[in-house]
């Protein structure tokens, strides 16, 4: 039996879905330390990357419909704009085990892409400073690079500024 490309490349649904869309992307794998508690650091350091230009994939809940929220590691996501981006009223961080049943991913390794379930995306208006970014392509040490207007086009993302320094 022919194995499919993802099972051949153990490609994660977000390389899958960037493939299948024909998008311009690069990987980068490191070794992912599980004592670390700041996934997105730990990248930009183990990659020798701006942490300006490494953004991550956060899952919050606005008006009790989960959102996602890509900002970048170097900041930290404000609520408040979070939720008049997407236009609702209040937001919270989603629990944990919520986030990772509609993503598909786990914690520390969810992407903006490829997830189970389309929620509605918000990207961090600094990403279009970058003529590229990486984001998490699915696991725990792999990033995906590619440009910020990709990674709004493919996830529909409404661009905002999300983020606080």
């Amino acid at each position: 039996m022919k194995k499919s490309r993802k099972q051949q490349a153990g490609a994660t649904p977000a390389i899958v879905a960037l493939e299948r869309a024909g998008t311009a992307f690069s990987t980068h794998a490191y070794e992912h330390d599980p004592a670390v508690a700041s996934y997105g650091e730990e990248a930009a350091r183990a990659l020798g990357l701006d942490p300006a230009q490494v953004f991550k994939t956060l899952v919050a809940e606005v008006d009790g419909a989960l959102t996602v929220a890509v900002v970048p590691v170097s900041g930290s996501l404000d609520l408040k704009a979070l939720a008049s981006a997407v236009g609702g009223k209040r937001a919270a961080m989603a629990d944990p085990a919520a986030a990772e049943r509609a993503t598909g991913y786990v914690r520390g390794g969810i992407s903006p892409l490829g997830q189970r379930k389309r929620l509605p995306t918000a990207l961090d208006a600094s990403a279009g400073s970058h003529a590229t970014i990486c984001v998490s392509a699915g696991r725990r040490g792999l990033e995906v690079e590619l440009s910020p207007t990709d990674l709004a086009s493919l996830t529909e993302a409404v661009v905002a500024p999300i983020a606080r320094a």
